[in-house]
Order: C-alpha cells, then sequence, then structure tokens
C-alpha cells in the first residue's frame, strides 16, 4: 500500500494507519472481521524490548494489525537502533510497522477561543520491528501478566475491576446493553452464554460484560463522551468503535480471551464507513476508550 501524503507532500499518519487497518479488515472479503478479534486466545498488549514499556492507544491497534497481518508471534517491538543496542540484527529486507508519538508545543492562543491556552502537538512517526524479524538475541519475555495466570485467576481479576467500577448490574433477557436512562448495565445471565475451544463460558459472559462497562464509563456522571458535534450522524457508530476497542484492551490486560459476537457484523460495515469517512476516527476512539486498572 503507498504511504498517504498530505498536500505539502508530508506522510498523512492519520490515513496511513486507518488505511492499513481498513485493508487489514477487508483482507478477507467473504468474512470481513477486527484483526484484534481473534479466536486462538487472549490478545497480548504489545511492549517495547527496550525499555519494557507496553505501547497505548493508537499504537496498540496499530501493532495488534501489523502482527496479525505477518503473523507474527510475540508482542515484542523496538526500533532498529534500539535491536541494535541490544545486540540484535533485524533482517535484510524485514519491514518496519509505524507507531505514532506526539511532540508538543507552544504557539499563540486563538483570541476566540477562551479554552485555547496555546498548546499544540504534532504527529511523528517511528519505525519499530518485532521480535520476529530479528536474529542475534534471545527473544525476551514480557513482565508477567494476567494472561499468564490460569482462567479462574484471570475471571476473578476481570471480576473485581468490574466490582472496583461501581457499575450497577442487572441480569435478565436475551441482550447486553448499557441503558443510559437508568444509568445501568443489563445482562443476561451467564449460563445463556456458550464456552468455545479456546474461550470458556465465563471468559465469553466477562468479554462481553467488559464491552458495556466502556459503554457505562461515557454516561454523563462519569466521562460525558458526546460525539455528535465530531462525527454528526455517525456518532452511535463511534461509541461503539470506542468500546470495541475499550474491551479489547481490558481483555487483553486482563487476559480474557475474545470472541466473535453475532452483532458485529452490522457494526463492521458501520465501523468501515466511519473509517473510510474521518481517517482521525480510531485514533479519536483509541483515546477517548477508559484506562481503569483491575487493581
Amino acid at each position: 500500500m503507498s504511504i498517504s501524503r498530505k498536500s505539502n507532500g508530508r506522510r498523512d499518519l492519520h490515513a496511513e494507519i486507518t488505511e492499513k487497518l481498513i485493508a487489514a479488515i477487508e483482507a478477507d472479503p467473504g468474512e470481513p472481521q477486527l484483526p484484534w478479534r481473534k479466536s486462538s486466545g487472549p490478545l497480548s498488549m504489545p511492549v517495547n524490548a527496550q525499555t519494557g514499556n507496553a505501547y497505548n492507544g493508537i499504537n496498540v491497534i496499530a501493532l495488534w494489525v501489523a502482527a496479525e497481518l505477518r503473523h507474527f508471534t510475540t508482542p515484542i517491538w523496538a526500533t532498529y537502533r534500539q535491536w541494535a543496542e541490544k545486540g540484535a540484527q533485524v533482517r535484510k529486507g524485514e519491514k518496519a510497522a509505524t507507531v505514532i508519538f506526539y511532540k508538543e508545543y507552544r504557539a499563540d492562543p486563538d483570541p476566540e477561543d477562551e479554552s485555547d491556552d496555546g498548546s499544540r502537538r504534532v504527529a511523528r512517526a517511528s519505525a519499530v520491528f518485532n521480535a520476529d524479524q530479528v536474529d542475534g538475541v534471545a527473544i525476551p519475555s514480557p513482565e508477567p501478566s494476567l494472561a499468564s495466570l490460569g482462567p479462574v485467576e484471570r475471571i476473578g481479576s476481570a471480576e473485581r475491576l468490574v466490582g472496583a467500577s461501581g457499575a450497577r448490574i442487572e441480569h435478565g433477557g436475551q441482550r447486553a446493553f448499557y441503558s443510559p436512562s437508568t444509568d445501568h448495565i443489563q445482562m443476561p445471565d451467564e449460563n445463556l452464554f456458550c464456552g468455545t475451544d479456546t474461550m470458556t463460558r465465563h471468559e465469553a459472559y466477562h468479554a462481553v460484560l467488559l464491552h458495556e462497562l466502556v459503554h457505562w464509563t461515557g454516561g454523563k456522571s462519569r466521562l460525558d463522551r458526546q460525539f455528535a458535534k465530531r462525527f454528526g450522524t455517525k456518532a452511535y457508530a463511534a461509541e461503539e468503535l470506542v468500546a470495541e476497542i475499550g474491551s479489547a484492551f481490558l481483555c487483553s490486560e486482563l487476559g480474557v480471551t475474545q470472541d466473535t459476537r453475532p452483532d458485529h457484523s452490522k457494526y463492521l460495515s458501520s465501523w468501515l464507513e466511519l473509517l473510510k469517512h474521518d481517517n482521525r476516527a480510531i485514533f479519536t476512539a483509541a483515546a477517548k476508550r477508559p484506562k481503569p486498572s483491575p487493581g
């Protein structure tokens, strides 16, 4: 895929990453799916080989996409220089993945905008390589995570996170949803969920619950997410994308395997339309997802 350019000739990083995400979703025309929805087990948060720090925001999605498209087996990444400093050599011909960092600077505030304090930031790109692309060093092991625990412990962590949130959860019916009018999460009874070869019934229940919990965080008394002004008629799709990304991050951090939900197919078309219409939508969604701690 060609690198997107702005009219001034510079790389359009937002368009570039969005185009790669769209291509990954549409990679299988017969069965389009989000590239971070895997049935082989829980996702792992990508981490930097040198610092041990986890990547965040849009970079998590960008690296998940890169790993899925290239069939990488490890979540360890680093720049060419960082690998060299560890005594490793990136193999000739290997292609890098792009991550983004922001540089902040000051400018004259907009006199017509009382909230403008003059803070500005500009996106910059960094090229990183997966541990599967290098020779000369043992693949480093990431810090122990909840994913390394047994299923009972992982579900326990998910339950503690939900309990600590204070969300009101009621059970009954066949649908899972968050109701803004009553400010509660409605869930079917857990025994209505089915397990698979790679996911237990408890994980299926908690993956859906975490999705609805992300919706709950956008309530008026909490983050008060308002997308109507930003996305217009596509505001609902944007909120669903936030919940999808947020639950993927939480499931990854907690080691809970996700499975493709039956309603994803109807959302995929609206998400694709949103992404094609606005190449910054995925950045906004990734930035809006909540960051609770499981404790």
